[in-house]
């Protein structure tokens, strides 16, 4: 579906703002605050990011990268996030960032003892949780964006 965007207008303002006032700046807040207020590692953010823009097409987000410090991660990332089970290029951490990623998207429900104790031995309690909310932040409004037709002009609004 393409929302019809007034001519003149902004197309992810309008969605995110004109058309729901009450809610889409609040979500922009929790966007924007995922990639501002983060603790985790580079990598492991990215390998999670990348991994779900890749589960929902969202065409921004596939080419965006988050910038730190003035470093981003390689050009070949993306592709070793595709194919994070078998690449020689990520730590325990990054893979299993993927890994999260990929089942939080895909098959939540069979996240079982097996993974927990994986990911227990590599994230504190507190990275797992603000990994889930950055993963869930991305798979909510990548998506959105994707299924709206807004993710070829993806610039969110400063609240």
């Amino acid at each position: 579906m393409n929302l019809d965007i007034p001519d003149g207008k902004d197309p992810i303002q309008y969605a995110w703002g004109e058309l729901v006032p009450g809610i889409g700046p609040a979500a922009s807040n929790l966007s924007l605050a995922v990639y501002a207020h983060t603790t985790l590692g580079l990598r492991e953010f990215e390998a999670a990011r990348l991994r779900i823009a890749q589960i929902n097409g969202c065409v921004f987000c596939l080419d965006w990268r988050t910038e730190r410090d003035g470093r981003k991660v390689e050009d070949e990332f993306a592709d070793a996030v595709a194919e994070w089970r078998t690449t020689g290029r990520f730590d325990d951490r990054t893979r299993l960032a993927a890994e999260y990623a990929e089942r939080y998207a895909l098959d939540h429900h069979g996240l079982d003892e097996e993974f927990w104790e994986r990911m227990t031995a590599h994230y504190t309690q507190r990275e797992i949780v603000e990994l889930s909310m950055c993963i869930g932040s991305w798979l909510a409004f990548g998506r959105l964006n994707h299924v709206l037709g807004l993710d070829a002009m993806c610039v969110l609004p400063k609240p």
